[in-house]
C-alpha cells in the first residue's frame, strides 16, 4: 500500500467517541454514582470485589482490580482495596475449560472466592456472555452484590443482576471505551468515599 496516499479520519473516530460518552451522561450517569457507591460500602466493610469479562473485558476486569489494590491516584496513599479479576490465572481457566465448560470458569471461581456482601462485577460488551451470566447467577445464589457493566440493552446479563450500568451503544469497541472511563469513575468514588481525610485540602 501506497503510505502517501492512504487516508484515515481520525477526528471523526474521536467525535463517535465523544458522541456515546454524551450519551452516557444523559443516561447513566445515576447509575455510575449508585453503583459506585455501593461498591464503596460493601469495602468498607471488609467485602471483596470479583470482576471477569473476555477479551478485552478482561483486560478491563484486570484493570479495574489493579487500581483497586494498589491505587487509582499515584498522590493518593490509601490502603490496599481487595479486588480480583476472575481471568488472570491460565491454570484455573484451563482446568475449569476442561473439567465444566469454558461456560463455567467464572462460576467455579465465585463458588470459589465469593461470599455474601462480596460484589461481582460482570463486564459483558453484549451483554450475553454465557460464563459471565453462569457467574452472576451463582453469585446472586450466594448473596453477592452482582453489577453488570454491559453494553447494548443489557442483553440476558442485565435483567440477572441487582444492578447495571448499560452504554447505549451497539459497537463493541465505543463500548469498551465507556467501560474502561466507568471503572475509572467508581475508583475515584471508591477513594473518595473511604478516604475523604484525603481529599479534604483539595477542596
Amino acid at each position: 500500500m501506497d503510505v502517501q496516499n492512504f487516508y484515515y479520519d481520525v477526528s471523526s473516530r474521536v467525535e463517535k467517541s465523544i458522541a456515546t460518552k454524551r450519551k452516557l451522561i444523559e443516561t447513566v450517569t445515576d447509575k455510575i454514582l449508585e453503583t459506585g457507591i455501593i461498591i464503596a460500602k460493601s469495602l468498607e466493610k471488609g467485602n471483596k470485589v470479583l470482576l471477569c469479562g473476555n477479551g478485552g473485558s478482561a483486560a478491563d476486569s484486570q484493570h479495574i482490580a489493579a487500581e483497586l489494590v494498589i491505587r487509582f491516584r499515584s498522590n493518593v496513599n490509601r490502603k490496599g482495596l481487595p479486588a480480583l479479576a476472575l481471568t488472570v490465572d491460565p491454570s484455573i481457566m484451563t482446568a475449569g475449560g476442561n473439567d465444566f465448560g469454558f461456560e463455567n470458569v467464572f462460576a467455579r471461581e465465585v463458588e470459589a472466592y465469593g461470599k455474601a456482601g462480596d460484589i461481582l462485577i460482570g463486564i459483558s460488551t453484549s451483554g450475553n456472555s454465557p460464563n459471565v451470566i453462569k457467574a452472576v447467577e451463582i453469585a446472586n445464589t450466594f448473596g453477592l452484590t452482582t453489577i453488570g457493566l454491559l453494553g447494548g440493552n443489557g442483553g440476558k446479563i442485565a435483567p440477572l443482576c441487582n444492578y447495571s450500568v448499560i452504554v447505549p451503544e451497539s459497537e463493541t469497541a465505543l463500548i469498551q471505551e465507556c467501560h474502561i472511563m466507568i471503572g475509572h469513575i467508581w475508583c475515584e468514588i471508591v477513594e473518595e468515599y473511604l478516604f475523604p481525610e484525603l481529599f479534604r485540602s483539595r477542596t
